[in-house]
């Protein structure tokens, strides 16, 4: 039976590869000379500590043209509040998403079945498993996940005859 999994993965070595550009670019420009910004990452979490919030915002405008020079989708990130640290500074915390949170897979599922697609969808774990009869049925599958508004990037990957 024909299938194919939907999943959502970042790859955290390119994740660290950005992190490094921006690191050095940082250090580079002259907008932050003298300035106490950093970028870390523990695990699926990025830590910005910025001077106050105009170099916060720069550090946010460098976080998506680095993701996006590395082939790595900015919505894959999820911008936590920002707190007051030592001083005037400020620190803010960003989770870069892995898998596909229950919610989300439930609304694609709804999507297909609304849509009367001869494609039956299963939720596995942080991931969706979507089998047809057709190939044709799943590549439409696709088409219709993927012009859903998710706030998140997707990949469909296995892809199976």
């Amino acid at each position: 039976m024909p299938s194919f999994d939907i999943v959502s993965k970042t790859d955290l070595a390119e994740v660290d590869n950005a992190l490094g550009n921006i690191v050095r670019e940082i250090g580079t420009r002259f907008d932050f000379k003298g300035s106490k910004c950093e970028i870390t990452r523990k695990d699926n979490d990025l830590t910005i500590l910025a001077d106050d919030q105009l170099k916060l915002d720069q550090m946010h405008e460098l976080l998506k043209v680095h993701f996006t020079r590395r082939k790595i989708d900015p919505s894959a990130l999820d911008y936590k509040t920002v707190e007051k640290a030592t001083g005037a500074s400020v620190r803010q915390v960003i989770t870069v998403k892995q898998g596909i949170p229950q919610d989300v897979a439930k609304t694609i599922t709804r999507a297909v079945k609304d849509a009367k697609m001869k494609v039956q969808v299963a939720i596995q774990g942080d991931e969706l498993r979507v089998t047809g009869k057709k190939r044709d049925d799943l590549q439409e599958a696709i088409a219709l996940v993927r012009g859903l508004k998710i706030e998140q990037p997707l990949q469909f990957e296995n892809f199976r005859d």
